[in-house]
Parts: structure tokens; C-alpha cells; sequence
């Protein structure tokens, strides 16, 4: 198996790269280098340059607005953006309900829908999670029924990532409660102006707030923002947390992270010499670059084979990329936790509008919220332990 990339794909590199650092603010980078979230309007301006550039979903396909470029391409694309870093595309448009509506809805949704997910004129959050209702999702409660020409739906949602900016939430909820459960589940799409919906948020422990809880209070939805047909929502949840296969390691980003842990530890002192040139420490950092090396093969081969399996099906050796993908996340955190040492204790979350200064060096801020925040990396996108289960059934054969 050929695992170099040739010529053109060194090319399409570099030209993904120059763009980047020709479009991107040399302050936009330097703040997320750092570990600052981006905020709402970053977001929105990198979607857009990405979109003028016919970039903003590039995985689509072409007729509705892709690039045609092969998984190849689509993985050195994103890897580059992850390593610039710059903001991530908001996926709950881009990769989750958008091929949900250009694969089973209906010709008017993905007129009205597509275009505008593709430049961010709308914003999408998910309600798929309920509080008695996460690894189980097909226990969900959340009901919709109908009364003349609307849905009415009933129900919460939590843990709905940037909710709060939300102009439309997709929704999984019971139609039909006499089947199985995995049978009586539906996809509607809901405006979030839409009276009877309440948003809550929920603030996690390094003092964030971009997961909230969504309350459905007698939500009138009309009959036509329901994807595909009735009942059928559980195959499309399943189609949708499919859909991202190449990308869920998140290897750009682990390898931003050590070139940052790094140029940090030449900085911290330990013993009256930098850290970097303690061997221990030196080891550490091999280990982690050499496993996200072999990470990277792995999913170099899962992109190789992408042209031999069946259109929209996953590899399930992709859980491989997820399960080490997270594990390696975690690992590049607890170096830079490591590398900060004692700075990490004084930390205070950032409050809007605050003018405090922050205690202890400015560079360590954001160290220990990212610690905590990537604890969640393993649980998401289906848990690790979900993921083994696959492995074993799927690949393993047990």
C-alpha cells in the first residue's frame, strides 16, 4: 500500500496552507493557538471566507455545493486547518443535518436549508440527547404529535452545544410509541424562535457555558419540517453520527498541541534549565508523537480504502481512529498540564466583560479548562466503550 501523497496532493497542500495564512488574522490565530475558544462571530467570518472561497463544505457533493475533491484531499484539508489552527466549521450543520437533508429530504428543504448552512446564515445545534436518555439515545422521550398541520412537540433536551446561538435545532422525537423503540423515532427540524422553547445553560467546570438545556413546551412545527418519513429517525441518527469518519482522530489537532508543548517547555524552567531538556520529559513526548504517527497511518489506510466500500457505509476500523484519536488528545493535555506545573492551580474561569488580570503567567490560562474540557472527547461522538463493542463484533469477529 502506497502511503506517501503524491505531487498533486503535496501541491493541494500547500495551496490550502497559503490560503490559510493569507485569510486567517494573525490575531484570530495567535488566540486560538493559545487555547481561547472561538466566539460566535469567528466562526461565522472563517464559514463565510471558506464559503466565498467554495470551500465551506467542501465534503459535499458537488451539485450541492462540494468540491468533488477525494478523501484524500478532504483529510489534508482539514488537517491543515487544524494545525493553523483556525476556527472549526460548526459541524452541526456542516457534517451532521446538512447530509441528512441532501441524502433523505425533500427537494424544497435542501433548497431552503443548504445554501444557507453552507455560508452560516443559520445556525444549527442538535437535540438528539435527553437527561435519561445519552448512551441509550433510542430512550429518548421527547414526543411530537400531530394536531391538524403541525407537529406539537413535548419534551427536553441537554448537554445542546452553543444552543444559545441557534436559529434552528434538529430534532429526534417518539411519533410513535406502539413499535420498538429504535421504529418509532422522527427527524424534524425546528426554527428556535419558534414559541414554547426555552434554553437553559449549564456551566461546566472550567466555568464555560456552551452546553445548555433545550425545554419543548407545546412546540408547533409544521408537517413539512419533517425529514424523510415518519418513524424513520433512528436510521437517519444512525446515517448522521456515521457520516464523520476520516476526521474524528483529530490528528491536526494533536499535533498543534505538542508543537505548542514544546515551544512551552523551552520556555518553563525546572532545576534551572528549561524543561524540554529533561529526559524524562523528552521521552514522554516521543512516546505520544510516535503513537500519533502510527495513528496517522491507520487513518491514511482508512482513507485508502474508502474507494472499495459501499457508498455511506463506515469502516468500522474507524473506531480505532476514535478510541486512540481521544486517548491521544487527552495525553497531548496532561504534557501541557505537566509543563505548567503549579501555574494550573490559580486558574479563574474568564468572565465576560471582566477586567481582572489573570493570575500567574498569561500563557498558562487556558491550560486547565482544556484539560477538563478534553476529558469529554472519549465520551462523544459514541463512547469508547461503544466503540470497543464495534471493534469486537465488527472487526475482531467475537
Amino acid at each position: 500500500m502506497e502511503l506517501r501523497f503524491t505531487d498533486e496532493e503535496i501541491a493541494f497542500r500547500k495551496e490550502v496552507r497559503a490560503f490559510i495564512d493569507a485569510k486567517l488574522p494573525k490575531a484570530l490565530r495567535e488566540k486560538l493557538a493559545a487555547g481561547h475558544h472561538p466566539t460566535r462571530d469567528d466562526i461565522v467570518f472563517w464559514q463565510k471566507t471558506l464559503n466565498d472561497k467554495g470551500w465551506g463544505v467542501a465534503h459535499w457533493p458537488v451539485a450541492y455545493g462540494g468540491t468533488g475533491w477525494d478523501a484524500v484531499k478532504q483529510y489534508i484539508f482539514l488537517e491543515e486547518m487544524m494545525m493553523a489552527p483556525s476556527p472549526p466549521p460548526l459541524a452541526f450543520g456542516t457534517s451532521m443535518v446538512g447530509p441528512v437533508i441532501y441524502t433523505f429530504g425533500s427537494e424544497e428543504q435542501k433548497k431552503r436549508f443548504l445554501p444557507r448552512i453552507a455560508s452560516l446564515d443559520d445556525w444549527w445545534c442538535q437535540g438528539f440527547s435527553e437527561p435519561g436518555a445519552g448512551s441509550d439515545l433510542a430512550g429518548l422521550k421527547t414526543k411530537a404529535e400531530k394536531v391538524g398541520d403541525h407537529w406539537v412537540i413535548n419534551g427536553q433536551k441537554t448537554w445542546t452545544t452553543l444552543g444559545q446561538y441557534a436559529d434552528w435545532i434538529f430534532v429526534l422525537a417518539r411519533t410513535d410509541a406502539t413499535v420498538k423503540k429504535q421504529e418509532g423515532i422522527s427527524f424534524i427540524l425546528v426554527d428556535m424562535k419558534t414559541p414554547g422553547i426555552t434554553v437553559k445553560p449549564i456551566q461546566t467546570i472550567d466555568g464555560g457555558r456552551e452546553v445548555n438545556e433545550v425545554f419543548f413546551d407545546d412546540v408547533k412545527v409544521p408537517l413539512e419540517n419533517l425529514v424523510g418519513q415518519e418513524n424513520k429517525g433512528w436510521d437517519y441518527a444512525k446515517f448522521l453520527l456515521g457520516n464523520e469518519r476520516t476526521g474524528i482522530a483529530r490528528v491536526g489537532i494533536s499535533k498543534q498541541r505538542i508543537r505548542k508543548i514544546k515551544e512551552m517547555a523551552a520556555i518553563e524552567q525546572r532545576g534551572g534549565r528549561p524543561l524540554i531538556e529533561d529526559q524524562r520529559f523528552r521521552e514522554k513526548i516521543a512516546e505520544v508523537e510516535i503513537e500519533l504517527k502510527a495513528l496517522e497511518i491507520t487513518q491514511l489506510r482508512v482513507i485508502a480504502g474508502e474507494k472499495k466500500r459501499e457508498k455511506g457505509k463506515p469502516d468500522p476500523a474507524s473506531s480505532v481512529l476514535k478510541i486512540k484519536g481521544s486517548e491521544l488528545q487527552q495525553a497531548t493535555t496532561e504534557l501541557l498540564m505537566e509543563v505548567i506545573g503549579p501555574h494550573s492551580a490559580p486558574f479563574t474561569p474568564e468572565e465576560p466583560g471582566s477586567n481582572e488580570p489573570p493570575i500567574g503567567p498569561e500563557w498558562a490560562q487556558t491550560i486547565a479548562p482544556t484539560y477538563f474540557n478534553v476529558r469529554k472527547v472519549s465520551i462523544y461522538g459514541g463512547s469508547n466503550e461503544i466503540q470497543k463493542n464495534i471493534i469486537a463484533k465488527a472487526v475482531l469477529g467475537l
